[in-house]
């Protein structure tokens, strides 16, 4: 996928920046033309195009959600065809089924089941590359961080990426997620393919109206 600035900014990417590296996907959107929106508060997310959830603690992120009332409203609008792109703990929190954590406050608009901190605490953390089945077998490089595990996807789950036999990138409908930090990278492709699923989730919305 080529990069071209132009094509994006028309779009406004909500990124939520209650804890994390919100900083990192907001400085790669702004590479790739458009608009970063700091997330704090459910009005906040008022004329957002789509939603980045990014890494960090999964049970900080998860409770401030919910603390500050912005889960209900947010799930919602997922569910209504909102493009949203989760990364690590993002991944966790879009999550149907978390392992051993049922009880975590998140999204849960994502049908997978994942474990967290599954390669082990932040002195595991690791980088590699991973084969990408979207990009032709391609690879990416990934940056691991106390990274979750996809361990299942339900039918409606594309896998774009593995590393061994697990999913660390998947998409289905309007939502992408992936266990590694592509927004610490120099590699704009992951976001790109973001930004055209919230192209698409527009172009769908208007059909609708």
């Amino acid at each position: 996928m080529g990069r071209n600035v132009n094509m994006y900014e028309d779009l406004k990417i909500g990124v939520l920046e209650l804890q994390g590296d919100f900083a990192e996907h907001s400085a790669m959107l702004g590479r790739l033309g458009a608009h970063a929106v700091p997330i704090r508060s459910v009005e906040h997310l008022v004329g957002i195009d789509g939603v980045i959830i990014p890494g960090g603690e999964s049970t900080t992120i998860g409770k401030l959600l919910r603390d500050w009332d912005i889960l209900p409203t947010l799930k919602k609008m997922i569910a209504d065809g909102l493009a949203c792109f989760g990364t690590c703990a993002g991944c966790i929190l879009m999550a149907k089924d978390v392992t051993g954590y049922d009880t975590l406050p998140r999204l849960g608009t994502m049908d997978v089941t994942v474990t967290r901190n599954a390669y082990g605490s932040q002195v595991d953390s690791f980088e590699t590359d991973v084969l990408s089945e979207f990009w032709k077998g391609e690879k990416l490089h990934a940056i691991n961080i106390r990274a979750p595990s996809i361990d299942a996807v339900g039918e409606g789950v594309q896998i774009l990426a593995s590393f061994g036999e697990k999913a660390v990138l998947v998409r289905e409908n309007n939502m992408i997620a992936c266990t590694f930090h592509p927004e610490l990278t120099d590699d704009t492709r992951v976001h790109e393919l973001y930004l055209e699923v919230v192209r698409e989730s527009k172009n769908t919305e208007a059909l609708k109206n």
